[in-house]
C-alpha cells in the first residue's frame, strides 16, 4: 500500500512543477531589475533568453524527475535530517546570544543609572545565593551566621571560589528611618547584605523576587541564581555539588516542586485574589518550585531581569515565578533533597550517606522556631564545616 502522501516520488514531482515558476519568476525578475537600472533589451533577446531559459528548465526537470536509486533517497533524508538538526542548533545558539545580549545592557543600564553614567564590568561567580530576610529578623540572620552560613575570612574566601552569600532586604516606606539605619550597622558589622531597591513587606514577596535577580544578575555574571529563606538549614557543599550536576543545561528550575490548592477563602493565610484565572473552585496551581529555596539557571534570571517589568505578580512569591516560567522551554527539575524534614529526617538520612541540601518543616514554612531550633538541626544535619571547601562545582 502506498502512503497518502505519495513518498519521494511525490515530493519529486512536486518540486518538478514548481521549477518552471521559479525559472519564470527569475527571469520576470531579472527583466524587472534591468527595466529599472538599464537599458531594456529587444524582443528579439527577450526570445532568444527565453527559449535558452526553457531549454535549461527542461534539462533540469529530467534531470530531477529520474528516479534516483534507494540508497540515494536515503542519502537525501539523512542530509534533509542533518539540516534540520543544524538549524535547530542555531537557533538555539542565537537564543542563547540574545539572551546574554540583553543581559549585557540590563547590567549596563543598572550600573549607568546608579554610578552617574560610569558601568562596571559584571564580576564572574559560579553561584549567587540570596537569603530573603525582613528588618525583624536580626537574630534570624544570627543564627544563619552561626550555623550554615561562613563569617568574615571564610565569607571571602568563599567568593574567591565563586560563591556569593547575601542577606537580601530593601528599604523602609520612609528611607533612611531607624530600621534603615540598623541595617546600616548590621551591614558595617559583617558584609552580608544586598540592599535591593525594593520597599519591605510580606505581601511583596512577588515583586522582592524580582528585583533580588534583576540586581543579582546585573552585579555578577553566575551559572546559577538561588533564593533561600533565612528559616531554612542548607548544606552549602551538596547545594553547590547539586547545582554542578545541571550545569551544562541552559534553562534550568530545581526545587521540590508542588502544586496545592488555589484558595478564594478571603480568610485563608495564602488567599489567591485572582482565583478565578485558575479555573473552577477546588482547581490546584500549575507544578511550580516550594518557596522556601529554589535555584535557577542564568538563562531564566537573565529572563527576568530583562521582562521585569511585565512579569504579573501573584499573591504567593513561589506561585508567581512558577508562572514566569511555565511557558517557556524550561526543565523543571524537582529535587527532594531540597526539602527534608528536620530531625529525624534530615539526621537519618545524613546517617545513610544522603546528606540533604536543606531541611525545614512544612508545617511552619521553615524551621518551626528558627532562632532556638535551627543550631539543633545544623548539629544533627550538617555536611561538615569542610564540605563547602571540597566541594566540586
Amino acid at each position: 500500500m502506498k502512503p497518502k502522501n505519495g513518498g519521494p516520488a511525490s515530493e519529486r514531482r512536486l518540486l518538478s512543477r514548481r521549477i518552471p515558476i521559479l525559472c519564470f519568476l527569475s527571469f520576470f525578475l531579472g527583466m524587472l531589475v534591468t527595466d529599472l537600472f538599464g537599458s531594456v533589451p529587444s524582443p528579439v533577446v527577450v526570445q532568444s533568453r527565453w527559449h535558452e531559459h526553457d531549454r535549461e528548465l527542461q534539462s533540469l526537470s529530467e534531470d530531477f524527475v529520474a528516479k534516483p536509486k534507494p540508497a540515494e533517497d536515503s542519502d537525501i533524508m539523512g542530509e534533509v535530517s542533518k539540516t534540520h538538526e543544524a538549524i535547530q542548533s542555531l537557533e538555539k545558539s542565537i537564543d542563547t546570544l540574545q539572551m546574554e545580549l540583553a543581559a549585557k545592557r540590563s547590567s549596563n543600564e543598572l550600573h549607568g543609572e546608579s554610578t552617574g553614567g560610569i558601568s562596571k564590568q559584571r564580576r564572574r561567580a559560579s553561584v549567587v545565593i540570596g537569603i530573603n530576610t525582613a528588618f525583624s529578623s536580626r537574630k534570624r540572620r544570627d543564627s544563619v551566621r552561626e550555623t550554615w552560613m561562613p563569617q568574615g575570612e571564610k565569607l571571602k574566601k568563599l567568593e574567591e571560589k565563586g560563591i556569593i552569600i547575601r542577606f537580601t532586604i530593601g528599604h523602609s516606606a520612609t528611607s533612611n528611618n531607624v530600621l534603615d539605619k540598623a541595617i546600616d550597622a548590621e551591614d558595617e558589622m559583617h558584609h552580608d547584605f544586598l540592599r535591593l531597591d525594593h520597599v519591605e513587606g510580606y505581601h511583596k514577596l512577588s515583586a522582592k523576587t524580582k528585583i533580588f535577580f534583576s540586581t543579582a544578575v546585573a552585579l555578577w555574571d553566575a551559572d546559577f541564581y538561588v533564593k533561600v529563606d533565612d528559616d531554612v538549614h542548607v548544606n552549602l557543599g551538596m547545594l553547590i555539588a547539586t547545582l554542578g550536576r545541571h550545569k551544562l543545561k541552559p534553562r534550568v528550575y530545581i526545587g521540590c516542586m508542588k502544586s496545592g490548592p488555589v484558595l478564594s477563602d478571603k480568610n485563608a493565610k495564602y488567599h489567591e485574589p485572582e482565583f478565578w484565572k485558575f479555573g473552577e473552585d477546588g482547581n490546584k496551581y500549575f507544578r511550580h518550585a516550594t518557596g522556601q529555596i529554589y535555584a535557577i539557571s542564568k538563562d531564566l534570571a537573565t529572563y527576568i531581569s530583562i521582562n521585569q517589568p511585565i512579569l504579573h505578580k501573584y499573591a504567593n512569591e513561589d506561585v508567581s515565578l512558577g508562572a514566569w516560567f511555565i511557558g517557556l522551554d524550561v526543565e523543571h527539575i524537582d529535587d527532594r533533597d531540597m526539602c527534608c524534614g528536620t530531625p529525624p529526617d534530615c539526621e537519618w538520612k545524613a546517617q545513610a550517606g544522603n546528606v540533604c541540601v536543606a531541611s525545614f518543616d512544612w508545617q511552619c514554612s521553615g524551621v518551626c522556631n528558627p532562632v532556638e531550633r535551627l543550631k539543633y538541626v545544623h548539629s544533627r544535619c550538617s555536611e561538615g564545616e569542610d564540605a563547602i571547601w571540597s566541594a566540586s562545582f
